[in-house]
């Protein structure tokens, strides 16, 4: 992987960690993905116009389609992952559904793109598999019904993301769509797919921007530029590099949770995030 490939995908685990714990602070509900997305829109239409202006780039059926695409496999993630906060902590649903991303895609690319990690990089990919069963399974995390919905709601929340990751990964290197076209129009297709909710609960979703503005607008801001250094990188670099080496935001995610969301359980959750961040270096590296 290179410099450039490895520092986008480090700061965009920063960006990504901090606007799930804006989301998380406000418990975000469902309807509130469609104000994050519409704030997004508006916040880089600039930008997304002024790269149509200058690189003039084709945008045909093709590229429609798979901007449509982007946008039910991310909607689909955004309404998984905000139901996982609804029902459990932070510490809890991110690094698992971060972990079991990555995992995903690995197995993906190997039988799909042609990719073959090495023995060290499979070794990587099965410590996430172990740091997750220490994760999820204990008398506290597992017996509760809450739980176990946040446990489902991650796992499920994982399987959209190795979707999503593999699709996109086209989308920019194979079809050739810009990175910010991609994301913007992705965007514009979420909100519309997330209209007739937003719709249904107007008055939540005005007093939302009325109380919590700062978190709203920190999680438009944020949500889609994480995502684009993502989407850069994957224009040269291979799904099975990018993908695990974003979940350097696990440890970020459970020092967060535990640490400023008062979440409980801190000793399992912390050793199970730091074998997972393990499992990533290994995966990156190998």
């Amino acid at each position: 992987m290179t410099g450039l490939a490895l520092a986008l995908v480090l700061a965009s685990a920063g960006l990504h960690t901090t606007w799930n714990f804006l989301a998380k602070r406000i418990r975000a509900e469902a309807h509130d993905a469609w104000l994050f997305t519409a704030l997004s829109a508006i916040i880089y239409a600039p930008l997304a116009l002024g790269v149509i202006a200058v690189q003039r780039p084709v945008i045909g059926a093709r590229e429609l389609l798979f901007m449509a695409g982007t946008a039910v496999l991310h909607t689909a993630y955004f309404l998984l992952l905000l139901g996982g906060y609804r029902a459990g902590g932070l510490s809890l649903v991110y690094p698992l559904a971060r972990g079991t991303g990555p995992l995903l895609s690995t197995v993906a690319a190997i039988l799909l793109l042609g990719e073959r990690p090495s023995p060290l990089a499979l070794t990587g990919a099965s410590l996430i598999g172990i740091s997750i069963f220490v994760l999820t399974w204990s008398p506290r995390a597992s017996g509760g019904q809450g739980s176990s919905r946040a446990i489902v709601y991650a796992l499920l929340t994982g399987g959209m993301i190795a979707l999503y990751t593999l699709w996109d990964k086209y989308a920019v290197s194979a079809v050739g769509i810009h990175p910010i076209i991609l994301e913007w129009g992705g965007g514009i297709g979420r909100g519309l797919l997330l209209a007739p909710l937003a719709a249904a609960h107007w008055p939540s979703v005005r007093a939302r921007l009325r109380t919590h503005p700062r978190e709203i607008v920190g999680v438009a801001v944020l949500s889609p530029l994480a995502y684009i250094m993502v989407l850069t990188a994957l224009v040269f670099a291979p799904v099975s590099y990018v993908a695990p080496l974003r979940e350097v935001s696990i440890l970020i995610g459970a020092v967060v949770g535990t640490r400023f969301l008062a979440e409980g359980d801190v000793t399992r959750r912390w050793s199970a995030a730091a074998v997972m961040a393990c499992g990533v270096v290994l995966l990156s590296v190998g």
